[in-house]
């Protein structure tokens, strides 16, 4: 059974208290990259995998997207972006993502935020997101970078004064599941390499158009406890490709 913490009651409410819970996209250290990669949704159908809170299916329709369908492992979390984020062309389906059927030539665009190092087969997401996009469909989506995820548990090496001194990098080269610990709880991911990801998005017939490891929000550097420290390496890794026409 896949792994599913965001419904649990404790870490869902730990969740809900980040900042990029509680404020949305403006939230999210990434955003300020992230929104120059996405294309022009006006009068465009749009998939995105992984939607949570429902933010990026509300930034869809509000710039121009006629349907968005938002995928979401998590019944807590489609509830909450059905308050949040309801609007009458979003539709909100409780399904894995690597469940959904992927109907053939559907959406225009695929867009997905931190959800595939929760999945074990990157490869396998990137045909099925070929398969459902239109020709000239674009695929945008995020995910943390495997430098930040290569070593597992996904914390700095500290001093006695529990000062950060470096980031552990290691076993970067052995693929696959990572006991990592996020907001006080194990969550299992998947650590996959930078060949990977770029190998999975090309071989699957996609051209890429940017790939960027997006530095933090200026203004989110003393918004957020530690934030600063994201300078130091990167956390996440952003990748924009296109379908052919």
């Amino acid at each position: 059974m896949k792994e599913n913490k965001y419904d649990e009651e404790r870490f869902f409410d730990q969740y809900s208290q980040m900042t990029r819970s509680t404020e949305g996209l403006k939230g999210a250290g990434e955003w300020h990259e992230l929104q120059k990669l996405l294309p022009d949704f006006n009068g465009k159908r749009v998939l995105d995998l992984g939607c949570g809170f429902g933010w990026h299916c509300r930034y869809a329709v509000e710039h121009g997207a006629v349907s968005v369908t938002g995928i979401d492992i998590s019944r807590r979390m489609l509830d909450e972006a059905k308050i949040r984020n309801n609007f009458p062309n979003i539709t909100y389906q409780c399904i894995p993502v690597e469940e959904y059927d992927y109907p053939d030539g559907t959406f225009d665009i695929v867009i997905s935020s931190l959800t595939f190092h929760y999945l074990e087969s990157f490869e396998d997401i990137c045909r099925k997101v070929y398969r459902t996009l239109t020709p000239g469909g674009n695929f945008i989506f995020s995910v943390e970078h495997p430098v930040f995820t290569a070593y597992g548990n996904q914390d700095w090496f500290y001093d006695e004064n529990q000062t950060p001194l470096h980031w552990p990098v290691d076993n970067y080269f052995t693929e696959g599941k990572r006991k990592a610990l996020f907001l006080g709880e194990e969550v299992i991911k998947y650590h996959k390499t930078m060949t990977t990801y770029l190998n999975g998005v090309l071989q699957s017939g996609f051209g890429i158009t940017h790939i960027v490891e997006p530095q933090p929000d200026p203004a989110l550097l003393d918004k957020i406890p530690g934030m600063r420290h994201e300078l130091r390496r990167p956390m996440m890794l952003l990748i924009a490709a296109h379908k052919p026409l």
